[in-house]
């Protein structure tokens, strides 16, 4: 029997990055539907958190999970769940991208802190602005098109 423990820090943000999510009260149904959906598919998430147009989840991958699968399992489902449970005044979708960064055992309790603090955070900072950081921080290369 393989042990495995693959922390991996995923952000992912609302189609057009439109403020559906512009409650506290619907980001927090949104994010214990997401996990109880994820305990259901066997997605270990760690932590979960979000402001109006994004979501932080941290994940740990289990043996014969891939992050491509399990990213698709946990927007697909809960932009299904929103919609049909009319929880937006418009349709809900989760945009394509989505960032995905391995996160060593040493720093799991600095994440879960800034995922933590995303209310707060935002008041400071747009997602574009923390979208921009993590283009910057983790060296990915942005698509023309």
């Amino acid at each position: 029997m393989p042990f495995v423990k693959i922390y991996i820090h995923l952000v992912w943000s609302t189609k057009n990055r439109v403020p559906h999510l512009n409650s506290k009260e619907l980001r927090l149904t949104v994010w214990n539907h997401i996990r109880e959906n994820a305990q259901k598919k066997e997605i270990f998430v760690d932590f979960i958190n979000g402001y109006s147009d994004h979501c932080h989840c941290l994940i740990s991958l289990g043996v014969d999970q891939t992050i491509e699968k399990t990213v698709q399992l946990l927007k697909g489902e809960s932009s299904f769940w929103i919609n049909k449970n009319g929880l937006t005044s418009e349709k809900f979708e989760w945009q394509d991208e989505y960032f995905a960064v391995s996160v060593s055992e040493s720093q799991i309790d600095r994440v879960r802190d800034y995922i933590k603090k995303q209310e707060e955070h935002h008041l400071k900072k747009t997602f574009n602005e923390e979208y921009e950081e993590f283009i910057s921080k983790y060296g990915f290369q942005k698509l023309k098109g």
